[in-house]
């Protein structure tokens, strides 16, 4: 079997990788079987502390002080305060739910326009006032028509339907519960129960 020209730098290179290959695992089995040295396990247990040199006026040297480890700075401590205060923190959203693809508009206010306030005109004129007629009683003659009493203060009228009162009052209908009298200058009219006071 003979080897030609094209495969010698072939040969090479894979005789080259597997003296590397060989090497590199030696190496590694040579590691894991090696004894761990107590030297390397020292600092573990105790950190290192840092030198710093403090500078004197007198020119004399003093002892180094020793400044621990960051390590050994932390505080390790669990502190409830500030566990209160992130669990006080209240989370709002915008109000967009992320489950939906479409998002309805916030509907929108409608404000209605100011509209000036109508002019009310003249106040509209007062109510009549009260007829200040009172029942009294009533007489029907035999074979006559109605009559009845009305009373104004002190003065006592007598009067049938269409007779005039007071020179302002007509009497305009009697009925048997009632007497419906008419105001001649004020057009009012007005119904005065029939009944005893």
């Amino acid at each position: 079997m003979q080897l030609g020209a094209e495969n010698r730098t072939q040969l090479l290179a894979a005789i080259g990788l597997g003296v590397v290959a060989v090497v590199l695992m030696a190496t590694r089995f040579i590691g894991s079987f090696a004894p761990a040295s107590s030297s390397a396990a020292a600092p573990a247990l105790s950190p290192p502390t840092t030198t710093i040199p403090t500078p004197t006026n007198s020119g004399k040297n003093r002892a180094p002080r020793t400044k621990p480890n960051a390590a050994r700075a932390l505080d390790l401590t669990l502190r409830l305060d500030l566990l209160k205060v992130s669990e006080d923190t209240k989370y709002a959203g915008t109000g967009r739910n992320i489950f939906k693809v479409f998002v309805e508009p916030p509907p929108k206010v409608i404000v209605s326009p100011i509209l000036p306030k109508p002019d009310p005109g003249p106040p509209p004129p007062p109510p009549p006032p009260p007829i200040p007629l009172r029942f009294y009683g009533f007489a029907t003659p035999a074979g006559g028509a109605k009559r009845i009493f009305l009373a104004q203060n002190e003065d006592v009228f007598i009067a049938k339907e269409g007779d005039i009162v007071n020179r302002r009052y007509k009497i305009a209908r009697i009925s048997p519960n009632g007497v419906e009298i008419l105001d001649v200058l004020s057009n009012n009219r007005q119904i005065i129960p029939l009944t005893q006071q």
